[in-house]
């Protein structure tokens, strides 16, 4: 398992949001463990391995040297893979894959747009906003409005379902809320902040029944504006996933900045299990 200052050490030098060991240890319900500069999940039989190297040097050749001894030493028979390459054995035993890339938003080196930042301080005039960390039935509620209105993949779905779970265990966490004008919850963000360098964008939901055009937009200045007061100068804002959700986060200035390679393989003899990606998909 890992200690806590193990942890820390971790935080201090996390570049992905699969680096935060509480994210990671409440939504997989697994254990962490760090060997050879990777953080490992285990729960079972099943590993999740993040293949980015905490000291960023990732090698192909090093990440399978390091997986195969985890995979001995825990017994595993099934692996989630992340990384910026999948190791060959992998993709031969491969019953999923996902290619993908990881979205950055550098406030050091980005010049939001003027009428973004116009349009974010007039809704501020105009409409309520809240930072908290209680999960309601409100926020429930605009989930089930998304899971009628979109098509979501299970896992989709998942995550958003182990969100009241998550951020009431989570020390790391907050969600901002834009009210409308009648005081119902239009829109909301999740927002963790665990690692040191940078705070992350994990899922946001709007309404169409209490609507506000561009909220959004103002809930992602809102962002911005949190991250900035804590000191930190990057947001991390997950995967592409679509090119509706990859021309929203350029429109703020975030850029792809680093392969993503998902593989999701059974290595033992019975069936295989039923596996949940809670964390992909969405950032």
């Amino acid at each position: 398992m890992v200690s806590l200052d193990e942890e820390e050490w971790i935080l201090s030098h996390a570049y992905i949001p699969e680096h935060i060991v509480s994210l990671m240890r409440l939504i997989s319900k697994g254990e962490p463990f760090l060997i050879e500069d990777h953080l490992v999940i285990v729960k079972n039989k099943l590993i999740i391995f993040i293949g980015y190297p905490l000291d960023q040097s990732f090698s192909v050749e090093n990440c399978e040297n390091i997986l195969r001894r985890v995979i001995e030493r825990f017994k595993a028979e099934s692996i989630r893979f992340i990384g910026p390459e999948i190791p060959e054995f992998l993709l031969k035993a491969s019953i999923e894959r996902q290619s993908d890339k990881y979205y950055l938003l550098d406030l050091d080196q980005v010049k939001i747009k003027t009428s973004l930042l116009r349009l974010a301080q007039k809704m501020a005039l105009e409409f309520s906003f809240e930072i908290t960390n209680s999960y309601t039935k409100e926020h429930q509620a605009l989930n089930s409005e998304l899971f009628k209105r979109d098509l979501l993949t299970t896992r989709v779905k998942d995550l958003y379902k182990s969100m009241p779970d998550y951020v009431s265990h989570s020390k790391t966490t907050y969600i901002l809320n834009v009210r409308n004008k009648q005081g119902k919850l239009s829109a909301y963000y999740i927002l963790e902040v665990g690692a040191k360098k940078f705070n992350t964008y994990l899922l946001g939901v709007h309404s169409k029944r209490n609507y506000i055009p561009h909220a959004s937009d103002f809930l992602f200045y809102k962002m911005i504006e949190l991250t900035e007061k804590q000191g930190k100068k990057k947001i991390h804002l997950g995967l592409g996933v679509n090119e509706g959700i990859r021309r929203f986060k350029e429109k703020w200035g975030g850029i792809p900045f680093l392969n993503y390679e998902y593989c999701e393989c059974y290595l033992g003899r019975d069936k295989p299990l039923s596996l949940i990606k809670e964390i992909e998909g969405r950032l």
